[in-house]
């Protein structure tokens, strides 16, 4: 079974490799059901999708009728908008086939004309909340690629208290000086407000830079 710790916190125990369903954007149900039988097989406990992962959330419906209970469940909005959000967040919920979900990210939010108008008002960061509030999420966070993110997420972070942040991390960025301090800034403050850091792309060749979907990261 797979090392699990607690993510930050929301006190959930979430295995130390969560499952990323960018992998079955484009996959079959069958070939879906079996990446299910491994996750379940090596006990791996935390999904994280998004509606810009093809039909990712749809092949995720069905293992959330008898499953739910097994998986710390996450997906995000890539809209900027309160309106574009709040509709992108409940037809999420339908393609997942579920009341709500543990998590709800607000996704690569790393330009900053979008961060204005997503953290602004009538953002979708607005939206978010009020899913929150709704009980349609328990938690919320934001996500990022490139290598401006960690000062990025620093700075939503001293907008608005997210319960997670989501960025790359791997060799060649460790290498980059601003990036590895800008990182480990982020990592301080997310440590000091019990925030849960998620690092993805730690030995992606590129961004889905491969079609075979046994090939990608």
């Amino acid at each position: 079974m797979i090392e699990t710790r607690r993510f930050g916190r929301t006190g959930h125990q979430s295995t130390v490799t969560i499952f990323g369903a960018a992998a079955l954007k484009n996959v079959t149900q069958a070939r879906a059901d079996r990446a299910l039988e491994l996750l379940l097989e090596y006990g791996v406990n935390h999904i994280d999708t998004a509606p810009r992962y093809g039909d990712a959330e749809l092949r995720i419906g069905p293992w959330m009728r008898e499953h739910r209970d097994r998986f710390f469940l996450a997906t995000k909005t890539g809209q900027r908008t309160y309106a574009a959000a709040r509709d992108e967040i409940r037809r999420s919920l339908e393609r997942l086939r579920v009341d709500s979900v543990d998590l709800l990210q607000l996704h690569s939010l790393g330009h900053p004309d979008e961060w204005e108008t997503a953290m602004g008002q009538d953002g979708a960061l607005e939206a978010v909340v009020e899913a929150r509030e709704e009980g349609l999420t328990r938690f919320i966070g934001v996500t990022g690629h490139g290598w401006t993110i960690p000062s990025m997420h620093h700075q939503s972070l001293q907008r608005f208290d997210f319960d997670s942040v989501l960025l790359p991390w791997n060799f060649v960025m460790h290498e980059n000086p601003r990036y590895r301090e800008d990182f480990e800034a982020l990592c301080k403050l997310c440590d000091e407000r019990n925030v849960a850091v998620q690092t993805i792309k730690s030995i992606a060749r590129g961004p889905w830079a491969v079609t075979d979907p046994n090939r990608n990261t």
